[in-house]
């Protein structure tokens, strides 16, 4: 077996099980974000009325964090409320950041689980070995009553990524260059098993940014074998790693496909609009005006995105037709951010801050952008609509191709910015 079947099999009681079929498994971390109000509304429609296990159980306001909106206002106060009367050990707040950083951070994530959340992005903590799936609404309902969830064992993609990585092409680069060359429906109900030099040379944050994009490829789930950095990154957050038995594959596995990826001479890459899979190299879209960029998100609001950023802004200003926004994933990245002097540098060089959360990803709130505005961004969707107006155009790259677009007001290869690599 895989170790993801290994992992639904553990889960469920079971010895064995096989591609296609259904199990019902034990979940061990459920997690709520501000979006899906009908969480708890569907949990009191089915006569819910205790959590199975509140110590199991995360809410996280972070698409609206602060609240935009009364309606969202309204939303927050209800669920505090349910986290409060149900005894819900971890609430994070509006100040805390987007749920697939703080969990990790809280010492929450660790190989071998099974982690569900009412956003598609879970397949981030694939990362961490850990088997992390989206669920709607009365899915996470029925978990907060049960404890358990329906899974369809799905097949196994195994991605092979081999060769170092020029200066300046980032791990973002790289499974954009995957999505490009895929599609994004080419893991639909599958799951992707990323593997080779490339992915091992990468630090826990770039092994984020692989697993978050994988449901772009229509993924349920993404994997990233554990190893010594993955165990290093666990023991700093306070996860006895002693006390976890780390899985294996089994030698003689067959993945339903397998695909092998050089990336030696990989240049820069940019997802044009108005689909994650239409990638180009930079230089296809050279010199197009852009209105706003922003560096954030789940895909791209950490410290290592922050520093690329600070490496190519410090001691300049971005163009004066160019907005940047740049908002970290968590209080612990802004923090981090403002101790190593990244924060005053960037407000220097004419950057907004923002209070840590996904902001304008969805297009919610602060930074949206208008009709006809060009908005290049670190982040993981660019269909119509994502970031404001259904009649601009978003441009997905890496933090520090946008970065270097904020300076120049206009796309351009980051590699002619980069003063120190």
């Amino acid at each position: 077996m895989h170790v993801l079947e290994k992992i639904l099999a553990r889960a469920s009681g079971k010895d064995r099980v096989k591609v296609g079929e259904i199990v019902n498994c034990r979940v061990d971390l459920a997690e709520v974000n501000d979006l899906y109000l009908q969480v708890i509304e569907s949990f009191e429609e089915m006569g819910g009325k205790k959590v199975w296990d509140p110590e199991k159980v995360v809410f996280v306001f972070d698409h609206y964090a602060p609240a935009p909106t009364i309606k969202s206002a309204a939303n927050h106060k209800v669920m505090r409320e349910f986290v409060w009367k149900h005894g819900i050990k971890h609430l994070f707040d509006i100040n805390a950041g987007v749920c697939h950083q703080v969990m990790p951070e809280a010492g929450l994530v660790f190989p071998g689980m099974i982690l569900v959340a009412t956003d598609s992005h879970t397949t981030t903590h694939g990362a961490f070995g850990a088997f992390g799936t989206g669920v709607g609404a009365t899915d996470l309902a029925c978990i907060l009553i049960s404890g358990e969830l329906w899974l369809r064992v799905p097949e196994v993609i195994k991605i092979e990524i081999n060769g170092t990585l020029p200066p300046a092409v980032l791990p973002k680069d790289v499974i954009l260059h995957i999505l490009g060359q895929l599609g994004s429906d080419v893991a639909v109900y599958k799951a992707i098993e990323f593997t080779g030099e490339t992915v091992k040379k990468f630090d826990m944050a770039g092994r984020m940014v692989v697993c978050n994009m994988a449901v772009e490829m229509g993924a349920k789930t993404s994997y990233i074998q554990p190893d010594e950095k993955t165990l290093t990154y666990l023991k700093s957050k306070g996860v006895a790693v002693d006390n976890i038995e780390i899985l294996q594959t089994d030698p003689d596995y067959e993945y339903s496909e397998v695909y092998t990826f050089h990336v030696a001479d990989l240049q820069p890459q940019v997802a044009i609009p108005h689909s994650v899979d239409s990638v180009v190299p930079v230089d296809a879209v050279k010199g197009t005006k852009v209105d706003q960029v922003f560096i954030g998100s789940c895909t791209g609001g950490r410290i290592e995105d922050m520093e690329w950023a600070y490496k190519i802004l410090r001691g300049k200003r971005i163009n004066d037709r160019t907005r940047l926004i740049v908002i970290p994933a968590s209080r612990d990245v802004f923090l981090e951010a403002v101790k190593r002097g990244y924060v005053e540098t960037l407000v220097e060089a004419g950057a907004t801050f923002s209070t840590p959360g996904c902001g304008p990803c969805l297009g919610a709130h602060q930074g949206v952008i208008a009709e006809g505005e060009v908005c290049v961004t670190a982040t993981n969707r660019n269909f119509p609509g994502r970031m404001g107006s259904t009649d601009a155009q978003i441009y997905l790259t890496s933090p520090a191709t946008a970065a270097a677009c904020a300076l120049a007001g206009k796309i351009v290869d980051p590699r002619e910015y980069i003063e120190e690599v």
